[in-house]
Parts: C-alpha cells; sequence; structure tokens
C-alpha cells in the first residue's frame, strides 16, 4: 500500500547545503553551479537552522544596492530562518498533501532535529510510478 512508502525511502541524501557563515556570493554560485533553487542551511551540529533561496539572495543584493552598501555578507543574515520541513518517516501521501496543501516544491526531511535528506514532488511522482509499476 502506498501509505507504507516513507520520505526517507525516496528522498535525495547527497544535498548542497550551506552555515550560516558560508559566504553569500560563494552561495549564489553553488546555486548557480548545481542549477538548485534553494538550498538548507546548517549548524555546525548538523540542525536544520534555515535555508537560503534564490529569491533570498535577490532580496540580499537589492536591499545591499539600494543602501548602496558594499556586496557581500553571510549566508545566515539573508536565509529564511522558517522552514517547513517532513519527518522521515512520513508516508508519501502525507508528503504529497503537504506539496498539494501548501505549494511547496521541495521539503527538507528531517530525524530529532537534524537534516537528513530532500523529498521533492518528483519524489514523489517517482514513488507513485514505482508503486504502481510494481503493482
Amino acid at each position: 500500500m502506498l501509505r507504507s512508502v516513507k520520505a526517507s525511502d525516496y528522498m535525495a541524501e547527497k544535498l548542497i547545503t550551506f552555515t550560516p557563515e558560508t559566504d553569500l556570493f560563494e552561495a549564489i554560485n553553488l546555486l548557480l553551479q548545481y542549477r538548485i533553487t534553494g538550498a538548507p542551511v546548517i549548524s555546525q551540529e548538523g540542525e536544520l537552522v534555515g535555508l537560503l533561496s534564490e529569491a533570498d539572495c535577490l532580496k540580499a543584493i537589492l536591499t545591499l544596492t539600494y543602501h548602496e552598501e558594499e556586496m557581500g555578507g553571510r549566508v545566515g543574515d539573508y536565509m529564511s530562518p522558517e522552514v517547513y520541513t517532513i519527518a522521515y518517516d512520513a508516508d508519501i501521501i502525507s508528503v504529497a498533501e503537504e506539496f498539494i496543501n501548501n505549494g511547496r516544491r521541495r521539503l527538507p526531511v528531517v530525524k530529532n532535529g537534524k537534516l537528513i535528506g530532500q523529498i521533492s514532488r518528483r519524489d514523489v511522482l517517482r514513488a507513485v510510478e514505482q508503486f504502481a509499476q510494481d503493482g
């Protein structure tokens, strides 16, 4: 049954992540290099503390330009500290409902407060496809 399929079964585990201390332009370069729209921000202990998105980067650049400040800063200065997550053992139906009801594209997957992966809408579709093929 599809409800028995867990987020941890289909999540991506090798993620690009930042720390709050990561240089903003280093982070922007990695987003561009890996063609991703955002990445989790984790503490030195591996706890999820935020998310840096393309929109956060644009806001930072516009703010710095508007105030005629020198470009730069750290990820922690511009990240979104409020991050919606999903538990590693959440069933795939719950993940799909979160995507549908809240318009999310991806969710960090956590276990005991630590980031262990990320699941996307595409991962859910892959789970459904595999379930359908397996009968």
